[in-house]
């Protein structure tokens, strides 16, 4: 697989047929048997008929084939979408030294230092760059490897998730080299490939380091995009480390992580887009008369997060047990982590 900005839905399909839908998947919607995908919610494709409204989901078919370029990076889609987009919806994407030096702030709050995985500097020409620590990364007392493999963070509105996976600038569309990247999963692998040996131990790190990063967005085409680019970024470092790309089956298990960890969510309400709506009752009098009562989602009229009508979006604690299986992953709502 070639490293481009714009990963093409065909590509996966031929490399891995079974992994498309295991990314169009939302878990807060389906149960057991009855799968549903996220949902488009967005007005942008509806020109192309049928299946492509703004609460229709996003089917494989409707991306693959002959409609293999229909979905692709912000940098990439027409001026005129753009706007739009920042009209509307109040997306503008952050350029790649931008989150990196946030997520250098993160860590020197982890670490008790500065410039740990790299030094930002200003080159001649005024453009901001940064330079790569080249050596291992050292830890301070009372903390390990493994320690910051497993911390927890979030990106919240994440778009193609810039803040977790730099595989291009998402403001230029250049592609970032797998030893010069900046997200939050780019340096947890980073640390996974500086103290693994064996392509088990390494599978394993990186497993408890994909569960540890979550993230949620509003559109849908973004949000695959995002999975997408977390997906690859395992098989890129995967080959950066190896020499050869990860079984399928490894790459499968990643992508159902993504799948839960990077969800589609209202993140002012913890709802599924669009899924507030007023409730209607209908009332009959005694002459035969009827009337009608409607009521608007409390949530919406209040600002009450925790009164909506909507779905609330569920997420996975990857090492807190399910109560009725016992085993590791229990289901969880987003909303009640912030009660």
């Amino acid at each position: 697989m070639p490293e481009t900005a714009d990963i093409l839905e065909n590509n996966i399909l031929q490399f891995y047929p079974e992994l498309l839908s295991t990314l169009l998947k939302d878990h807060t919607t389906s149960r057991n048997d009855n799968v549903r995908n996220i949902l488009w919610a967005t007005n942008d494709y509806e020109h192309l008929g049928a299946g492509y409204g703004y609460n229709d989901p996003i089917q494989p078919e409707l991306i693959t084939g002959e409609n293999g370029h229909i979905i692709m990076p912000r940098v990439l889609k027409h001026k005129d979408t753009q706007s739009a987009r920042v009209r509307d919806m109040a997306e503008v994407f952050t350029p790649a030294w931008v989150c990196n030096a946030q997520n250098n702030l993160i860590d020197e709050a982890w670490f008790g230092r500065k410039d740990v995985f790299n030094t930002e500097y200003m080159a001649e020409d005024g453009t901001h760059c940064w330079k790569t620590n080249p050596s291992k990364i050292t830890f301070p007392d009372g903390k390990t490897w493994k320690d910051y493999v497993r911390d927890t963070r979030l990106e919240i509105t994440c778009g193609e998730a810039p803040y977790i996976a730099s595989r291009y600038d998402t403001t230029t569309g250049a592609i970032i080299p797998v030893g010069e990247r900046i997200g939050l999963l780019d340096r947890k692998l980073r640390i996974v490939g500086e103290n693994t040996t064996t392509s088990g131990e390494w599978l394993e790190a990186a497993q408890e380091a994909y569960k540890s990063i979550y993230a949620y967005e509003w559109q849908g085409d973004s949000l695959l995009i995002a999975r997408e680019s977390m997906l690859y970024s395992f098989i890129e470092y995967f080959r950066a480390k190896f020499g050869k790309n990860p079984l399928a089956k490894s790459v499968n298990y990643i992508a159902y992580i993504i799948s839960w960890n990077v969800w589609q969510m209202d993140g002012l309400k913890g709802v599924v887009p669009g899924s507030c709506h007023d409730t209607v009752a209908t009332s009959t009098n005694l002459f035969g008369e009827t009337t009608q009562a409607v009521t608007a989602c409390e949530g919406c009229k209040t600002g009450n997060p925790f009164k909506h009508n909507g779905t609330y979006c569920h997420i996975k604690d990857w090492h807190a047990r399910d109560p009725q299986t016992g085993r590791k992953g229990k289901r969880i709502k987003y909303i009640d982590l912030l009660k």
